[in-house]
C-alpha cells in the first residue's frame, strides 16, 4: 500500500477533510504518541517533585520565635528537622564550651560561621548570633541560633529548618561541625 491520496513525501492530506495526514493513523482522528511526547511527559513527571520542592522553598517565612529571652531560645517543634543544646528530648545536642573571654569566643564563632559554605549571619548582638543556612540543591534555609551563657562560658545554639518534616540529619550535622571546628585551635 502505497502513500494516502493527496500526499507527498513529508506533506500528506486527507483529501475529504484537507487535515494534515502525519501523525494520524488511518483509521483515528487521534494524534499518535511522539517519543518527544513520551520525553516531555517523563520529564514533566520526573521534574514536578523538584519544581514543588523549589516553590515550597521559596515560600518560607522566617519564623516569628526567633532571637533569645532571658537567656533562652525556642524550643523545637514537635518534627525532627531541629535541634537545641537547650532541651532534654530527641532534639538534644551538646553545646559548645569557651575558655576565655566571650567577645573572643563570639569573635572565633563568626569566623567559623563565615567560611561555612551557603550560611550568612543575620542578626548579632553582644550575647546573640543568627544566621542563615542555604542547602545546596532546593535552597531550603535553616536557621542557626547562638546565645552566650557568660556566667558558664556555654554557648547555646539552636537550628531548624523553616519548613519540612525531616531534615535527613542536616541541622545535627552542621551544628556538630560548628563545634568540631571551634574547638580546632
Amino acid at each position: 500500500m502505497g502513500l494516502p491520496v493527496g500526499c507527498i513525501p513529508q506533506r500528506c492530506w486527507l483529501n475529504e477533510t484537507n487535515k494534515r495526514y502525519n501523525n494520524f493513523s488511518v483509521n483515528s482522528p487521534m494524534p499518535s504518541i511522539t517519543k518527544r511526547m513520551v520525553y516531555l511527559i517523563a520529564a514533566l513527571i520526573v521534574l514536578s517533585p523538584v519544581i514543588a520542592l523549589a516553590v515550597l522553598s521559596a515560600l518560607a517565612t522566617k519564623p516569628k520565635n526567633l532571637g533569645a529571652n532571658n537567656g533562652r531560645l525556642a524550643p523545637c517543634p514537635n518534627s525532627p528537622n531541629c535541634v537545641s543544646t537547650q532541651t532534654s528530648d530527641s532534639h538534644t545536642i551538646e553545646s559548645i564550651v569557651f575558655e576565655g573571654p566571650p567577645e573572643d569566643a563570639m569573635r572565633k564563632l563568626k569566623a567559623v560561621l563565615a567560611v561555612m559554605p551557603r550560611t550568612e549571619i543575620i542578626t548579632e548582638t553582644e550575647s546573640y548570633v543568627h544566621a542563615e543556612a542555604t542547602s545546596l540543591i532546593f535552597r531550603f534555609r535553616d536557621d542557626v541560633e547562638f546565645v552566650f551563657d557568660r556566667q558558664t562560658n556555654v554557648i547555646h545554639f539552636r537550628s531548624a529548618s523553616r519548613v519540612g518534616n525531616s531534615d535527613m540529619g542536616a541541622n545535627r550535622k552542621r551544628m556538630e561541625e560548628i563545634r568540631k571546628a571551634f574547638k580546632q585551635p
